[in-house]
């Protein structure tokens, strides 16, 4: 069996879409001949918090911790809101404050790659004493490091450990680097923009594998290395306790983070003209949303005369927030409108397949969204642009809806389990 270190930083408590990856690969390695040691953060700044987690770590596996200094504590100083926020990644863009400038001007300038840089030599020093001195050492040999970002200065971690000890070193992106959207938020200067390149080329030609969960992401990668990349998307979580109570209303549910660069003008502007030529739709009507949503985002509801028709819930445990999958007449997928996004495939598209009620998404043209819903027949896919066809198919679902008969008949979505993905993990692992 081969010894495996995963070195992350989201982990439970941990809320949110970052931790379930690691954690269930964690869960299943045992199964294929994977034998995990878990590196996380001793005392972490998550900007959410799912106590509920905790229960889903197994309990056979080792898991290190040491402390980490976080800057976002320091930050909170100034303010807690706007620390939360970006920490969550909420990056204001159109009305940004003196302060939410300073602030990105210091997180993008001053913390490359990211704010939890810090962490990196004292967590190699400890790591190297941990699997290469004292009496122990012998029983802690590993085959392979695995670091996953972001935040990607966890990779320099790897990428030391690497070069001290002589181990195969895995280097998972569960989002780009350079080119993810909010990058060019961050107020960088030329030399900082720069400098990010340059570590990222680093990790992209030192790493012995790379893992992405796009094909853009990797076709991306593909132009800056040599190295073999792997495409291994995130996936869903077989839930036999959980069974569908589909809501009585015309139920549009969008689960997870909306932000203002996310939010879909577009498509409330088709809700409230159907509203507007059949009152019957906007008495049936409800727009549910469950996670961090921007002030920006519940203003353009009202702007649109939507505001009676939201349902608003903010952060919910991943056990409640699964059950709304389950309930939702329709499920709402969002992605920011630019190139820079095409490769970013939430893992909450996956977790929408398993419960089997059909998907709208919206976002930009060579999507790998697109491509996925198209595979598996789980849902219709958006540009921005197609305003006209948005409209008449949430009118056809609406009429399926008031015939008791609106359906999903999804396909193939099987290799999209946690089980599946991990086999492919270690597949990958086993050939390192």
């Amino acid at each position: 069996m081969k010894r495996v270190l995963i070195i992350t930083y989201y982990w439970p408590p941990a809320g949110g879409p970052g931790v379930q990856r690691w954690l269930k690969f964690v869960t299943y390695f045992k199964e294929y001949g994977i034998e995990p040691i878990v590196y996380v953060p001793e005392n972490p700044h998550y900007p959410l918090v799912d106590e509920a987690m905790l229960a889903e770590v197994p309990k056979n596996i080792t898991i290190l911790k040491t402390p980490i200094k976080e800057p976002y504590k320091l930050a909170q100083l100034f303010s807690k809101k706007k620390t939360k926020q970006m920490s969550s990644g909420v990056i204001p863009s159109n009305k940004q404050s003196s302060l939410d400038k300073l602030m990105l001007y210091v997180r993008g300038n001053y913390f490359i790659p990211d704010a939890r840089v810090g962490w990196v030599k004292p967590s190699v020093r400890y790591l190297n004493d941990y699997l290469s001195k004292g009496s122990a050492a012998s029983e802690n040999k590993i085959d392979a490091v695995i670091t996953t970002g972001p935040p990607h200065s966890l990779h320099f971690i790897g990428l030391q450990l690497q070069e001290l000890l002589g181990i195969k070193w895995i280097a998972d992106f569960r989002d780009p680097w350079t080119t993810i959207h909010y990058h060019k938020s961050l107020q960088l200067t030329r030399a900082s923009e720069k400098k990010h390149k340059q570590l990222e080329y680093k990790v992209l030609n030192t790493a012995d594998l790379i893992t992405v969960t796009s094909p853009t992401t990797k076709k991306e990668f593909e132009q800056i290395t040599e190295k073999p990349i792997e495409v291994v998307t995130n996936g869903y979580e077989e839930n036999e306790a959980i069974y569908p109570i589909l809501d009585k209303k015309f139920s549009l549910a969008h689960i997870g983070s909306l932000l203002s660069e996310r939010n879909p003008t577009v498509l409330w502007e088709v809700l409230s003209s159907i509203a507007s030529e059949n009152s019957a739709f906007k008495d049936d009507l409800e727009i549910t949303l469950a996670g961090t949503v921007s002030e920006d985002v519940i203003d353009s509801i009202h702007s649109y005369d939507l505001g009676d028709t939201l349902n608003n819930l903010g952060y919910l445990p991943h056990e409640e927030a699964l059950q709304l999958q389950y309930n939702a007449q329709l499920l709402l997928l969002i992605e920011i409108d630019s190139t820079e996004t095409r490769a970013i495939i939430p893992g909450k598209l996956f977790e929408y397949m398993i419960a089997h009620r059909p998907i709208v998404a919206l976002g930009p043209m060579a999507s790998d969204i697109e491509m996925i819903l198209n595979e598996t027949n789980s849902g219709i896919f958006f540009t921005y642009d197609k305003k006209n066809a948005l409209k008449e198919h949430i009118e056809a679902c609406y009429k399926s809806f008031k015939g008791n008969c609106l359906e999903i008949d999804s396909k193939g979505i099987e290799k999209y389990s946690r089980r599946a993905l991990t086999k492919k993990m270690a597949a990958l692992i086993e050939a390192i």
